[in-house]
Order: C-alpha cells, then sequence, then structure tokens
C-alpha cells in the first residue's frame, strides 16, 4: 500500500521515533533481520514500513505470511520515512508490535537450565548486547531485577538483532534493596546463583559453575557491579582470570565469556 503524505495518520506509529519511542508503547525492528525476527517472534506486529528492494525482498519472503494474519504493508520513500520517523533510515524497513503480556517469573524458569540475571544495568547496548550473547551461547532466559532499564528499547532491539523479542525474559518483584530475595525463587527450582564480580578473593569462574545442572549468572550495572545485596544473595561469588594491570571488562562481555564457559 503506497503513502506518499507523510502526514497520513497510518504512518503514526513510527512518527518522531528518536524522541517518542519510549512513551509509544510500542515495539520496533529495524531492518530485514531484525523485522524478520519480530515476525516470528511472540509480539503481535501491527504493521510495516519500507521502501525500495529492502521492503521488495522482505516481501518476497514473508509476504505470504503478512497477508495471512493481516497484518498491513506500507510503501513509502527514503525521504518520507525518514521525515516522519525523524532520522536516515538507511535500513529500508520498519515494522511495529504491541508488547505482549509479560512472562512470569515461574513461565520464564520452567524448563530452563541457564539464566542470566541483570541487576542496574541501566545502558540499552549492553542490555542489546547480553541478549544477543545470550541466544548465541544457549542461555534459556534473562531475568531483570531492580533499577534495570527496559529491553524493549528501540536501541536494544537493534543491538540484540533482534534476539530480545525471541529470548524469553521477565522482571523479578522487589525495590533495590529488596529484589535480591526473589533470587529465592531460583534457588527452589535447583539453580546455583554465581555472582560475577572482578574481586581477587572470588573463586574462578570455571570452578564456580562447575558440577551444577542449573546455574543463573548474576550481573550489575558497568562501572559499579553488583550490590553488596546482590553479593550476599548469590551462593557463589565468582572471578574471570585477569592479565597483570588489567581488572575488569564491560559487562556484556563478561556474561559472554561466563556464558561461553557453562556451554563449554
Amino acid at each position: 500500500m503506497l503513502i506518499d503524505d507523510p502526514l497520513d495518520p497510518r504512518l503514526d506509529d513510527i512518527r518522531d521515533l528518536k524522541h517518542s519511542d519510549a512513551v509509544k508503547g510500542l515495539v520496533f525492528a529495524e531492518g530485514p533481520l531484525v523485522c524478520g525476527r519480530m515476525l516470528a517472534s511472540r509480539f503481535p506486529v501491527r504493521a510495516v514500513f519500507g521502501f525500495g528492494g529492502r521492503l521488495a525482498t522482505f516481501l518476497a519472503e514473508h509476504g505470504a505470511e503478512l497477508e495471512r494474519r493481516g497484518i498491513p504493508v506500507y510503501e513509502i520513500t527514503r525521504e518520507i520515512m525518514g521525515e516522519v520517523v525523524g532520522y536516515d533510515m538507511h535500513r529500508g524497513l520498519l515494522a511495529s508490535a504491541d508488547k505482549p503480556a509479560p512472562l512470569s517469573v515461574a513461565e520464564m524458569i520452567a524448563g530452563a537450565r541457564t539464566l542470566v540475571v541483570l541487576e542496574g544495568v541501566g545502558d540499552h547496548e549492553n542490555i542489546g548486547a547480553i541478549f544477543r550473547n545470550a541466544a548465541g551461547m544457549g542461555v534459556d532466559g534473562v531475568l531483570f531485577g531492580a533499577s534495570t532499564a527496559d529491553p524493549l528499547y528501540r536501541r536494544s532491539v537493534r543491538v540484540s538483532m533482534g534476539h530480545v523479542l525471541r529470548t524469553p525474559f521477565a522482571h523479578l518483584e522487589g525495590t533495590p534493596t529488596t529484589w535480591q530475595r526473589s533470587l529465592g525463587e531460583l534457588r527452589d527450582a535447583g539453580f546455583h546463583v554465581v555472582a560475577l564480580t572482578p574481586a581477587h578473593d572470588a573463586v574462578e569462574l570455571k570452578d564456580a559453575v562447575a558440577g551444577h545442572d542449573k546455574v543463573a549468572f548474576l550481573v550489575g550495572a558497568e562501572g559499579p557491579g553488583l550490590t553488596k545485596h546482590a553479593m550476599r544473595a548469590a551462593d557463589v561469588r565468582a572471578q574471570i582470570p585477569m592479565a597483570p594491570g588489567t581488572d575488569s571488562l564491560n559487562v556484556a562481555t563478561s556474561a559472554a565469556i561466563a556464558f561461553y564457559e557453562r556451554m563449554r
């Protein structure tokens, strides 16, 4: 369906995304790969917007599914998309979706063997990278403690390569000083909770995960790391061996190393 008027109300989902995607209550996918993953996810897709070869290729692959589900497809020019969105959309494709009902912690951990729990991670790119790493290394789900940013923010979805739409996640209840009590639900389900820290008196990562059927990695914000409350709530504190003269790694990198050690 061709739209040549930037004021057309059918474009309202993607209007001024640069400043308003966090308040629209929607989720957005950018580019053919991520849009395809959104289409295959539990997120109810509202519409697809695109131009040129990217749209034509996407429709060749997914057109029948879009038609079957009654999802509208709007063709616009690159110039109109840039004007409406608020920045140059060189990826050529956007999709919008409603947020589905949140998963419960019980739903998340049922059948899971490896989880990652985030505390206070506020950087959307780090969250996206953690989801991408988790998907690539067989982590079953992501749990959010207090003071953690929205994983469905547009930048998180983009950096995750759409895996935030496919990897299950849920939020643990509680305030910044009480949410750690919710880790008891993991422990009751048989999970060994491993807090990642650069502290020199922590055990080595390989020893912390060895011999455990179910493991939940606990990671904290870039800089301050995990709070003392979270550290005390873990079963063990684990460190990644570092070269002399270094102290720590980016949180997404640290998580990836932990995921690899677990998979290995």
